[in-house]
């Protein structure tokens, strides 16, 4: 049996840590929604089960993935946030989504910037990609303000066009600044 452990990263007012099955029931309401078109849905329960399992898989076999997010305040699951290299992608990317309760807050630059600052420092990923769905105005924004630039306009991924935001190297000689 393969055992693997992931990393707790904690922020001013999140805890980036593993998906768990009682994230469950949020993902299969997240994905049921025409939100959720942006980040591959929208997906059925069973999906929504295999989206949460192959997380778990993704940890597992690269030492990376995506963490789930929950806000201290209210210890609600809230979104995830982390590393994605599947078949298909050119290159590990940052990925985050909020669920709607959560947008507005701040909260996505904060689990934004707290994986991708774990990833270069502790898992040899730094200056990665985001893809970027043409319509997805919040996801730009939150990419320009995390300083990332727009890379390739039209980019295919899973038979779908999307952008590609390339993310500034971090320093690694510096100590990890706060959100």
């Amino acid at each position: 049996m393969t055992t693997f452990t992931i990393p707790t990263v904690e922020t001013e007012r999140l805890i980036l840590r593993a998906p768990h099955l009682d994230d469950l029931p949020a993902m299969t309401e997240f994905f049921a929604t025409e939100r959720s078109h942006m980040v591959g849905g929208p997906k059925d329960g069973l999906e929504s089960w295999s989206s949460l399992s192959n997380r778990l898989g993704h940890w597992a076999l690269r030492g990376y993935g995506l963490w789930h997010l929950t806000e201290k305040a209210s210890s609600a699951f809230v979104g995830w946030a982390g590393m994605i290299y599947v078949p298909g992608w050119a290159e590990p990317e940052l990925g985050w989504t909020l669920m709607a309760e959560a947008e507005g807050k701040g909260l996505g630059f904060e689990a934004a910037a707290a994986a991708r600052d774990y990833a270069a420092r502790h898992q040899g990923l730094n200056g990665v990609i985001s893809y970027i769905a043409h319509a997805n105005d919040r996801s730009r924004a939150l990419a320009e303000r995390l300083g990332a630039t727009l890379e390739i306009e039209r980019a295919e991924l899973l038979g779908k066009h999307a952008q590609i935001w390339r993310h500034p190297q971090i320093d690694l000689t510096t100590e990890r600044t706060g959100q």
